[in-house]
């Protein structure tokens, strides 16, 4: 049995625009938002055109220029970070039901990471806001000069449709704690969590403004938001594709991006594993979030020593998975997403056997369900790491085997890739893990755990999966803007020009 709908799903779903639902007051397209499990509309999302999109960045703008967000000091607007996570923890259900609902992802991962990771960011960039301190500069004698950092101004946030409790709350967490004002544009596939949200936000005390929401799909509602002149900066979490569209727009008015992008992550079995971590870690980086993620360790790098055990005890564990309804406490894999993207991970089935990988498990509908976007959980060994299922992101439940013989060439293997977002290692020899973390080109490496992520510590991608680096000292580096000021200690003499 599923969960009873036992909260307010909302037909209509609109912009936020100056803390207020936009309703029917402005023009737009209407279209359909479809629940995954069952194929059926359960909504209509009203899209922002252009003229909307003017509203909500002006919004923000007057916010940036004239509200009193930027000028509050730090502790206040701490109190609020803090409030604003204790409200998402008060509505937790409702907004893990409404994520669920939407993305497929099962309600059990939605609990264990989603929300409670957004009310996290609150807190933890509350504290980041409170401790940033300037620079004071007294190596010249006859000088005083400090540098400070100030709010970079009105920020385009965009948020991908895996998972857009915790990506979305890190994009709006990240801009606004500096004192910024944004505009937040989320996936139009998911955008029921993210209006609640918004209006959680100015429950629990946001000056309105502040954050505003525009929903709607990329190359209308997104590309009105990038260009608009009074956007100062844009941040964006998705596909690798988009970003570049994205970065190629910003840079036509100079606007700085952050780019959090793709991936097809490698993820290492050496000998010297503990096989039983190394086989959990692998089921949950490749089949959680119905293997909908960026950091999913999708290419599975396998020491041909063990390789037969590890890939024979993966597809029989992986042929247990539950596959359900999402609302389902007992289901471990939902539908995908969206009807599209259903078709596109299947037809990467076809494709590895086109290119003569064998496969394992899966690669079809599951013939028990008449309705819904799901895919078998899927695992193919490929013939070599130039096969297309091994350099492109599928972005589901597929994974993809290799077998290598020594440290050397599964470094060489993992390092062969467009993408560079996160590696992982498993061994239990310190001289290999050291080895791999320093030669490894991701950005992330994690050795004997899967997606651990501490907002401390920079977070991004290398090559094609992105620019920037989230974290505390990264965010407070993109979204201000350093400014110096020098004073003389003493008068002193300057050149008398027309005397």
């Amino acid at each position: 049995m599923s969960a009873q709908a036992e909260f307010d799903v909302r037909e209509h779903v609109t912009s936020i625009i100056d803390g207020e639902p936009t309703g029917a007051r402005r023009p737009g397209l209407d279209f359909p938002i479809i629940n995954p499990a069952s194929e059926e509309p359960n909504g209509v999302l009203r899209e922002a055109d252009a003229a909307e999109v003017d509203a909500a960045v002006r919004s923000a703008r007057q916010a940036f220029e004239t509200g009193p967000w930027p000028r509050m000091g730090a502790d206040q607007r701490k109190a609020i970070f803090r409030s604003m996570h204790d409200a998402l923890h008060s509505h937790r259900e409702e907004l893990e039901y409404l994520d669920s609902l939407d993305t497929g992802v099962p309600i059990t991962q939605v609990r264990a990471m989603h929300v409670e990771r957004a009310a996290y960011n609150f807190e933890f960039f509350g504290e980041v806001l409170s401790q940033d301190s300037g620079e004071v500069y007294t190596q010249n004698p006859n000088f005083l000069t400090y540098a400070t950092r100030e709010p970079a101004g009105v920020g385009a946030m965009m948020a991908p449709w895996n998972a857009p409790i915790p990506l979305a709350s890190m994009r709006v967490a990240t801009c606004i704690a500096f004192g910024n004002t944004c505009v937040l544009k989320p996936s139009e596939y998911t955008p029921r969590s993210m209006q609640r949200m918004v209006e959680i936000f100015h429950e629990a005390g946001l000056p309105p403004g502040v954050v505003n929401l525009v929903n709607g799909r990329g190359p209308v509602t997104g590309t009105a938001l990038v260009a608009h002149p009074e956007v100062d900066m844009v941040g964006f979490t998705g596909g690798s594709e988009t970003g570049k569209i994205i970065m190629s727009e910003a840079g036509k008015s100079l606007k700085p991006v952050l780019l959090e992008l793709g991936g097809k992550s490698a993820n290492i079995i050496h000998e010297s594993a503990n096989m039983d971590r190394a086989l959990d870690g692998a089921l949950l980086g490749i089949f959680s979030s119905n293997g909908q993620q960026c950091l999913a360790g999708s290419r599975i790098l396998v020491q041909r020593s063990i390789a037969r055990e590890f890939i024979e005890r993966f597809v029989e564990r992986a042929r247990k998975l539950r596959i359900g309804d999402p609302l389902n406490a007992a289901t471990e894999i939902g539908p995908l997403c969206y009807e599209n993207h259903m078709k596109r991970v299947l037809g990467y089935a076809d494709l590895a056997r086109e290119e003569g990988a064998k496969v394992l498990l899966g690669g079809g509908r599951p013939a028990e369900f008449e309705r819904g976007w799901f895919v078998e959980p899927t695992a193919v060994l490929a013939k070599d790491n130039s096969a297309r299922v091994c350099q492109e992101e599928i972005f589901g439940p597929f994974a993809t085997f290799l077998e290598f013989h020594d440290l050397d060439e599964a470094l060489m293997i993992a390092n062969e890739s467009q993408f560079g977002l996160v590696a992982y290692l498993w061994s239990q020899d310190l001289n290999v893990a050291m080895r791999a973390t320093r030669e490894l080109r991701a950005g992330t490496v994690w050795v004997n755990t899967p997606m651990f992520r501490e907002l401390r510590a920079p977070f991004g991608g290398c090559k094609q999966s992105g620019i920037g680096r989230d974290g505390a000292r990264g965010s407070l580096e993109f979204f201000t803007e350093p400014k110096t000021v020098s004073i003389p200690l003493a008068d002193f003499p300057m050149l008398k020009m027309g005397s």
